[in-house]
């Protein structure tokens, strides 16, 4: 036989080097934060354009009202027609500029629709790091915008 000396590893030390690493992921793993990505903001954004948009067209085919409602403090918005709620992630700011009254009626933290196809009005601004969404509520037709916006460093 040779004398030389074998260099390199044994597919033990292998095995057991990647059930380290293995161990070790599955232990850090839980720990690593999970971001709010620019598309899933984005995303965020449009689930809400739809659900206000749903509850327009609910008004007008029910003929009455329906008040979309923004939790801000627990990062909801909640459907007044289904129900559904969106739920806005920690990491993305969540600001709504409402109307303080609505036909001569306390408002609530709601964006309200009426039979008409009309509005109280109102925006939802949804923004993480250097980008914002903003959802208007035209106050006079109650029609639903998204605009993009790119946040100016303060």
């Amino acid at each position: 036989m040779n004398d030389v000396p074998q260099r390199g590893f044994t597919l033990l030390e292998m095995v057991c080097v990647i059930a380290l690493i293995a161990m070790l992921a599955s232990v850090l793993l839980p720990f690593v934060p999970r971001h709010t990505s620019r598309s899933r903001l984005q995303a965020y954004a449009l689930e809400t354009a739809t659900l206000l948009k749903g509850d327009r067209n609910a008004a007008v085919a029910r003929g009455g009202n329906v008040a979309t409602t923004i939790d801000a403090p627990s990062r909801a918005i909640r459907s007044g027609a289904s129900g559904r709620i969106i739920r806005i992630p920690d990491d993305v700011r969540l600001d709504a500029l409402l109307p303080q009254t609505c036909r001569q009626r306390p408002a609530l933290s709601t964006i309200s629709f009426f039979a008409d196809g009309m509005s109280c009005g109102g925006t939802i601004a949804l923004a993480r790091l250097d980008t914002a969404y903003e959802i208007r509520v035209n106050w006079l037709t109650g029609r639903i915008e998204i605009v993009s916006r790119s946040k100016i460093a303060n």
